[in-house]
């Protein structure tokens, strides 16, 4: 069974599941073989039923003539004559374990998916170990995005197209199809990151959206400019007024058709490019600011999952779309802007956008009534100072960060709950308006931010941050399936919590 995304704007590799290794037409094929430590530091491969003793012996000797180890991602080349592959990629794992966690298979497999750049086809063992990990892992791993370059600097090799994943389960074959949906939403999500602001702004963006959304069936409602003033979005009118490229916000909606369903809201921070505007950012790393809409395209990408398996939920995205430039006509630290609702907000900071942008969105979506509110965005540095690039800051409601963050960890996406002090309200308090959109303190930025966002969210929701202004964009080498620039993070996390909403109220 052959197993290709249908999502526009990526094509996954095809993935073929068999329970057995094919024995034609893989002359050129990579098999991926997991290896352990053995007694002596010595690796021993897991063969499963798909290697014989002979060609288990073989591959043992040779890793042992080569003096490899089975540390954890550890990558040895090989030949072995004895299989019909054109060679053999041991993948170490470390200690052995009676269960496998799926991060550990989604890691190794990503790791030997970007040690064999330029391979097209690749047979994976590790698939036995954990089917849905070993598909994303290589998915994942294997992923490039070449659209900018010229011919000069493009790879002339083919990127990985065929993955055959051996597996003995009943449910493989459902298993490798979740996986590559999943992992193609996450390089969906990786592309709209990955794309430059002189190619992706707020016009574009939106219109990107609505093409996703209308090929996987959802409503579209995409608000212009002229739009978004008369009906009083001062948040994201405010935030896009130094651009030429106006603001948009677009509305996802997807229905489920069952009666008494859980209604969620999804939103997600779209600043295609973050200057700071008057309080203009420092030029060194300003470029990473292209992956300030990373909450926004996370979102659109967990809206197509969730048609896509047809969830018996009711989900709703809104999500705002500005860019956030310095001119004549940008708002000026102090201006004072009317948010959608009502809430009056002095502007102490203009890099403090996004905040401004979420709070108009968190109102509107909450005039659908939902039971829940999940936002994603890169919200504040200060979350790289407090956690570290590698894992989210989750808050909100206490219950449910707790639940998302829990959901967050086991999905290797590693989000973290955080508090929300009530006296850092204090901190926000204005002489003009009903808030500042920052502390006067230096202290709690994340937190901060957290409580800003809180006073627009309508009593009764359960609602939750996930703050990614570091996870969401890798800006240092590649690790794992995680490569050089957008991550993907958190569509994992909020497609598995939509799961738990369904299967769990």
């Amino acid at each position: 069974m052959s197993l290709v995304s249908t999502q526009p704007g990526y094509t996954a590799p095809a993935v073929t599941v068999a329970a057995s290794v094919p024995k034609r037409g893989t002359g050129a094929s990579v098999l991926l073989v997991p290896v352990v430590t053995g007694s002596g530091d010595v690796p021993r491969v897991l063969g499963g039923p798909f290697l014989d003793a002979e060609a288990v012996g073989e591959i043992e000797v040779a890793l042992r003539a080569l003096g490899a180890k089975a540390g954890p991602e550890q990558i040895t080349r090989l030949h072995i004559p004895s299989l019909p592959v054109g060679s053999v990629l041991a993948v170490g794992l470390g200690a052995p374990r009676d269960e496998w966690p799926a991060e550990t298979i989604r890691r190794a497999s990503g790791v030997a998916a970007r040690t064999l750049s330029g391979v097209a086809s690749v047979i994976t063992l590790l698939s036995e170990l954990h089917l849905e990990a070993a598909v994303e892992g290589l998915i994942l791993g294997a992923y490039q995005m070449h659209e900018f370059r010229s011919a000069k600097t493009a790879p002339k090799e083919t990127g990985l197209s065929k993955i055959v994943a051996l597996s003995t389960a009943p449910s493989a074959k459902r298993d490798a199809a979740r996986a590559v949906s999943i992992a193609s939403a996450v390089a969906t999500t990786r592309d709209l990151v990955n794309t430059p602001p002189s190619h992706l702004h707020p016009v574009e963006f939106a219109s990107r959206a609505k093409l996703l959304g209308a090929a996987a069936g959802l409503t579209v409602e995409v608000l212009d400019e002229k739009a978004l003033a008369k009906k009083g979005y001062g948040g994201i009118v405010g935030v896009g007024k130094g651009s030429v490229n106006p603001p948009r916000l677009v509305r996802l909606t997807y229905k489920s058709g069952k009666k008494g369903a859980k209604k969620v809201a999804l939103i997600g921070k779209g600043i295609t490019f973050d200057t700071g505007g008057i309080s203009i950012k420092p030029a060194a790393q300003m470029h990473h600011m292209t992956s300030d809409m990373a909450g926004a395209a996370a979102v659109i990408a967990t809206m197509l999952l969730a048609a896509e398996h047809k969830l018996p939920i009711d989900v709703t995205a809104t999500v705002p779309m500005a860019e956030n430039m310095p001119s004549a006509t940008a708002q000026r630290p102090g201006d004072v802007l009317t948010q959608y609702g009502g809430t009056t907000v002095e502007v102490l900071n203009t890099d403090a956008e996004g905040r401004l942008i979420l709070a108009d969105a968190i109102v509107r979506a909450c005039e659908d009534e939902p039971d829940y509110l999940i936002e994603t965005s890169t919200l504040t540095g200060a979350q790289v100072v407090a956690l570290g690039a590698r894992i989210p800051g989750v808050m909100g409601s206490d219950e449910f960060r707790d639940r998302v963050a829990a959901v967050s960890q086991q999905e290797g996406e590693n989000g973290w709950p955080m508090p929300l002090p009530d006296e850092l309200k204090d901190d926000l308090k204005s002489t003009v308006a009903d808030l500042a959109n920052i502390s006067s303190q230096r202290f709690a930025g994340m937190l901060v931010a957290g409580v800003f966002l809180r006073e627009f969210v309508a009593e009764g929701v359960q609602w939750v941050h996930i703050d990614i202004a570091g996870p969401s964009y890798n800006t240092t080498g590649p690790w794992g399936y995680t490569p050089k620039g957008g991550t993907g993070v958190p569509v994992r996390t909020m497609f598995a919590v939509l799961e738990d909403i369904a299967a769990n109220g």
